[in-house]
């Protein structure tokens, strides 16, 4: 008879979920720095890439790396890592209802992005600049002088609130798709064709869900330090809608999906190998 296995705990978890966020982002940050030159210039994806590719070299698709790993390493440790044990101290198992495992994954998702929002600011602004790649501490140090401490929490309500709906979607939707592949295939919870399968479906739901949100943040976070042009989420929110139209909220969605589809199942995938290989049980 096997015994059960047992699970991490809250910091385990988090240690384990960043290293799997910062193992996953060098491979998905040149998208997110395509998806963010399409939001801020407007431009179609051909245009975004040959652009950065003819002017600023196949570097500039790591803009920002640095401040990437940051974020990875603080916000995304939190989101992903710390939705099995909050999921359980809630109550939401494998057979809890969906709206449950959504409360769990929007509360890790808007606690992370509140301690990750310094770094996701930084890491936008050198995704949009297209002038050479400045010093770390020169971009920071221009933010701190312009804006002050304030400066590094623009955008934080936006943040929060694309955090929420993404985390909830993303760990809510893996939670659920991981029990209709497992009825439906006779695959087990840590075989990597169930998270792999589970983790494109969240990817799918993600995308559509995200998008508006997505936009909306990095049109508030991309702002110029000398003065502001939105004074909050719903202000940039009305006025994108009424310069751009409705369907401008979802730009860049080809991107972002080819974002959020691969960085959910290879971080699920790392995190569930992690999991296995220190003898935790599965998500």
């Amino acid at each position: 008879m096997s015994l059960e296995l047992k699970k991490p705990n809250l910091i385990e978890s988090i240690v384990l979920g960043g290293a799997s966020c910062i193992f996953t982002v060098n491979f998905t940050h040149p998208i997110e720095t395509v998806k963010t030159r399409m939001q801020v210039t407007g431009n179609g994806l051909g245009t975004v890439v040959s652009s950065l590719v003819k002017t600023e070299g196949v570097t500039a698709f790591w803009k920002g790396i640095a401040f990437a790993w940051g974020r990875e390493g603080s916000y995304a440790s939190i989101k992903l890592g710390a939705y099995g044990p909050v999921r359980d101290a809630l109550g939401a198992g494998k057979d809890a209802p969906f709206y449950m495992k959504f409360l769990a994954g929007a509360i890790t998702g808007g606690t992370g992005s509140v301690i990750g929002n310094p770094f996701d600011v930084m890491k936008t602004l050198a995704q949009a600049n297209k002038e050479k790649s400045a010093p770390l501490m020169t971009l920071v140090g221009n933010m701190y002088r312009d804006q002050g401490v304030a400066g590094f929490y623009r955008g934080v309500g936006a943040n929060v609130a694309r955090a929420c709906v993404l985390n909830a979607t993303k760990m809510a939707c893996y939670d659920i798709a991981k029990g209709y592949v497992v009825d439906a295939t006779g695959w087990g919870r840590k075989d990597p064709r169930t998270v792999f399968a589970s983790g494109m479906v969240a990817g799918i739901c993600m995308t559509v869900t995200v998008s508006p949100f997505d936009r909306i943040r990095t049109s508030l976070m991309n702002q110029p330090t000398d003065k502001k042009l939105y004074t909050g989420f719903v202000d940039c929110f009305v006025k994108t809608i009424q310069a751009d139209g409705p369907t401008s909220l979802w730009r860049g969605f080809i991107p972002i999906w080819a974002r959020f589809a691969p960085t959910a199942t290879i971080q699920l995938l790392t995190l569930e190998t992690l999991y296995s290989y220190f003898g935790y049980a599965s998500l």
